[in-house]
C-alpha cells in the first residue's frame, strides 16, 4: 500500500474513532446541555494540549467495532494551566461506556503513566454497568476484574467527576479518588434499579439510589454537587490547584498580594462572646485564610464539622473546624470521617493542618455507640498523631473533653488560644449536673455560684500557663501568628515533605 493511500486511511480512522459512538445518544446528551467526552476534554485541558492514547482501541468482539470506537473510553495526557495531568474519561456514546476488556486496560495503562510520571490522575465517570454478554461467566468476569486495578496509594492525586448514570466500574472510579464532584442529575451506586428489582425485589428511584442528594448529604462519599459539566470540570481544576503533582513534592505556592488578606476586626462580629451563641465557622475561616482561597470538602456531610483547602500567604493548606451552626459543634461518628478522611488527605500531599477548635465535645449516648463512636474517636485521634505534615492548632471559643485532644492538644507543632477560649474536661453546665446534681431551675443562685467554681482554671491563660497553649491571641492577630509559624515549620530538612504514614489509609468510608 502507498503512503499516500495509507495516510488517507489513517486519517479515514482518526475521523471514525473521534466521531464517537451513537448519533443519537450523540443528540440526546446535546439536548440535555451536557458535553460530550471530547468536549469534556477540550474544555479541561488548555487548547492543543491533549495527546491521546488509545484512539485505535477496540471493543474485543468484532461485532461491536462500529459501536464502540475506543472501546468507550477517550485516555490521554494534557495540562492545566501548564501543569500536566492524565485522564481516562468515560464514552457514554460508545456502549453506554460499559464495562470491558480493552477499556479496563486503557484505565489501568493511564493510572499507571500517571503513577510512574508524577502526575495527577483525572476520571471522568459515566458507566451503564459491565458489558454484557463480555462478562458474563467465568471467563467473562475476568476480562474486566484482572484489569480493574483500582488501588490508590496516594502517590499522585486523582480526582473524578460523576457526569452522568454510573453503575459498577464508573463507581469503583469515584469512590477511590482523592475528590469528587458529580453533576446534579448524576447517578452514582454499586448497581443501577434494573439490577436491584431482579436482585433484592427493590424498585429504587435513581434518585434516591445514588443521587446527588444521597452522596453529598447522607454518605459523604461525592464531596461536591454542581448544576453543569463545566462547573464539575472547573472544581477539579481547582482541586488539583491545591495540590502538588505527585507526593513527593510540596504544594505549590503563589505569590501573596496585599489584596489576600482581609480585615481581621470581621472575627468581632462573627464570633458570639457568649458560649451558648451560635455562629457560622465557615466565615471564620474565610476571614482568616486568602480572599477566595475557601474551597470547602464535603461540605454537605457531617456539617458540624467543615473541611475544606485553602491558602495563607499564597500557601496551600487544609483546615478542618468544628461549625458550632450545626448540632452546636458537638462531633459525631460522620464527623470523625469527614475529619479522618480529610486527615489523609493532606498528610499524603504534603499540605500542613490547620485546627480552628469550638467544641463542646462528642454526642454520647446510645445512637452515637450504635455506630461504633469509642472507635471512631481513636481512628481520628490516631490520623491526628499520625500525620507528618506541620500542625497548628488555635482554640476559637470552648473545647472541652476528648474532642478538645482530637482538635490538635498535645500532638499538633504549636497551639493558640484566643482570649476567649475555654478549655475544660467537660461543659461546666454538665458537671454542675453530675458532681451536684443541681438543676438551675431549682436552685438558679447555687447553681450558677457552682459554674462559676467549675470555670475556674480553664481560660486561656491557664493553658498557656501550663504551656499547653504556646500563646494567647487577639483574634485578629490569627491570621499573621498562623502565616508566621508556617514559615517556621517549612523550614524543616524535609523540604516540606511528609512520611505519607497515611498514604493507604482508605479511601472511603
Amino acid at each position: 500500500m502507498a503512503m499516500e493511500e495509507q495516510l488517507r486511511e489513517l486519517a479515514a480512522r482518526r475521523q471514525t474513532a473521534t466521531a464517537m459512538g451513537s448519533a443519537r445518544k450523540l443528540e440526546e446528551i446535546r439536548n440535555a446541555g451536557h458535553l460530550n467526552v471530547r468536549e469534556r476534554i477540550a474544555y479541561l485541558f488548555d487548547e492543543g494540549s491533549f495527546l491521546e492514547q488509545g484512539l485505535h482501541a477496540l471493543p474485543s468482539r468484532e461485532e461491536d467495532h462500529e459501536r464502540a470506537p475506543g472501546d468507550g473510553s477517550v485516555d490521554g495526557i494534557g495540562a492545566i494551566k501548564g501543569r500536566l495531568a492524565v485522564i481516562n474519561a468515560a464514552d457514554f456514546s460508545a456502549m453506554g461506556a460499559s464495562s470491558a476488556e480493552i477499556a479496563g486496560l486503557k484505565m489501568v495503562h493511564s493510572r499507571q503513566t500517571a503513577i510512574d510520571n508524577g502526575i495527577p490522575l483525572i476520571m471522568l465517570c459515566e458507566c451503564s454497568g459491565g458489558r454484557i454478554p463480555d462478562i458474563m461467566g467465568a471467563r467473562g468476569i475476568h476480562k474486566t476484574g484482572e484489569y480493574f486495578d483500582l488501588s490508590h496509594d496516594r502517590q499522585v492525586p486523582r480526582a473524578a467527576a460523576v457526569l452522568g448514570q454510573s453503575y459498577g466500574g464508573g463507581t469503583w472510579r469515584a469512590v477511590t479518588s482523592d475528590f469528587v464532584v458529580m453533576r446534579k442529575g448524576a447517578v452514582m451506586a454499586v448497581s443501577s434499579a434494573n439490577v436491584t428489582s431482579v436482585a433484592i425485589s427493590e424498585d429504587a428511584d435513581p434518585e434516591e439510589l445514588g443521587g446527588w442528594r444521597m452522596q453529598t448529604g447522607v454518605t459523604g462519599q461525592v464531596d461536591l454537587a454542581v448544576d453543569s459539566d463545566r462547573e464539575a470540570l472547573d472544581a477539579i481544576k481547582a482541586f488539583l490547584g491545591y495540590l502538588p503533582p505527585h507526593n513527593g513534592e510540596a504544594p505549590p505556592e503563589r505569590t501573596p498580594e496585599a489584596a489576600d488578606a482581609q480585615d481581621q476586626a470581621a472575627l468581632f462580629e462573627l464570633v458570639p462572646e457568649s458560649r451558648a451563641k451560635v455562629y457560622d465557622m465557615r466565615k471564620v475561616v474565610r476571614v482568616i485564610v486568602d480572599r477566595d482561597s475557601y474551597f470547602p470538602i464535603k461540605d454537605r456531610f457531617a456539617r458540624n464539622i467543615s473541611t475544606g483547602l485553602a491558602r495563607l500567604n499564597g500557601r496551600s493548606v487544609g483546615v478542618i473546624a468544628p461549625n458550632p451552626m450545626f448540632k452546636g459543634g458537638a462531633l459525631d461518628s460522620d464527623a470523625c470521617d469527614k475529619a479522618i478522611s480529610f486527615i489523609a488527605l493532606c498528610d499524603s500531599y504534603n499540605l500542613p493542618l490547620i485546627t480552628l477548635a469550638d467544641t463542646p465535645g462528642f454526642l454520647v449516648g446510645v445512637a452515637g455507640e450504635k455506630l461504633r463512636l469509642p472507635g471512631k474517636i481513636m481512628n481520628y485521634m490516631q490520623a491526628l498523631q499520625m500525620a507528618t505534615v506541620p500542625k497548628l492548632s488555635v482554640i476559637v471559643r470552648k473545647s472541652y473533653g476528648q474532642a478538645h485532644l482530637n482538635m490538635g492538644a498535645g500532638v499538633c507543632d504549636d497551639m493558640a488560644a484566643w482570649v476567649t477560649a475555654d478549655i475544660s474536661f467537660m461543659d461546666p453546665n454538665a458537671a454542675v449536673n453530675v458532681v451536684h446534681r443541681v438543676r438551675e431551675e431549682d436552685e438558679p443562685e447555687r447553681y450558677r455560684e457552682l459554674v462559676k467554681q467549675v470555670m475556674q482554671d480553664s481560660s486561656a491563660y491557664d493553658l498557656a500557663a501550663c504551656y499547653r497553649a504556646q500563646t494567647v491571641l487577639d483574634p485578629t492577630e490569627t491570621r499573621d501568628w498562623l502565616a508566621r509559624m508556617l514559615e517556621v515549620h517549612r523550614r524543616r530538612p524535609t523540604g516540606g515533605i511528609g512520611k505519607h504514614r497515611l498514604a493507604t489509609w482508605p479511601t472511603t468510608f
